[in-house]
């Protein structure tokens, strides 16, 4: 069985014509440009440190404890997608008390517990980059991704088309997790 290449798609005076479809995400254009973002190191410019000032469900922090806070990534890898973030204004990981420490650990356990109970991940990725050089997108205020992954979900998506396909809102995704929190101590 043979069949025919697909039909190049000629669009004038916007680049060599190709087989490719296009899947436009505006949306992401906030985080290209990088708004939200810290402007420097003082906790003024820091999306987080602002999170703390509005209610949770606007700021889509799913869970407060003592020292660390469990808020949802508004560009997310995958459905779930949390973080844990430590209150205070700080960017190295050897430079948390040891109560943060623990309740940063403690966070991330629950926050496993929760994507488990509410959505059923085969795995996760969990870590944090610490610095620019790293990849650490808000450099300057710690925060451990806690990315929920299942079987089969590193489609064609993000390795083709450069998009991630995500099939619930961050809103109501947030509304699971903080529901299901308390019943995963």
């Amino acid at each position: 069985m043979t069949t025919d290449p697909p039909e190049l798609v000629s669009q004038e005076g916007v680049g060599v014509p190709d087989t490719l479809q296009r899947l436009w995400t505006p949306h992401r254009m906030a985080y290209i440009r990088g708004e939200n973002k810290p402007d420097g190191d003082d906790e003024g410019g820091c999306p987080f440190c602002r999170l703390l000032e509005l209610d949770d469900a606007e700021a889509l922090i799913v869970a407060r404890g003592s020292w660390v806070f469990a808020v949802l990534n508004l560009y997310p890898y995958n459905p779930g997608h949390l973080m844990v973030v430590p209150f205070r204004h700080v960017a190295d990981y050897a430079d948390l008390t040891p109560a943060e420490t623990v309740e940063l650990a403690e966070f991330t356990q629950r926050a496993m517990r929760v994507a488990r109970s509410v959505s059923s991940p085969h795995g996760f990725n969990i870590g944090m980059n610490q610095g620019v050089i790293a990849g650490a997108g808000i450099a300057a205020h710690l925060h451990q991704h806690v990315v929920p992954r299942w079987g089969g979900d590193s489609n064609f998506m993000p390795v083709i088309g450069h998009t991630k396909v995500l099939p619930q809102l961050l809103g109501e995704t947030r509304a699971l997790l903080a529901a299901a929190w308390s019943e995963a101590a």
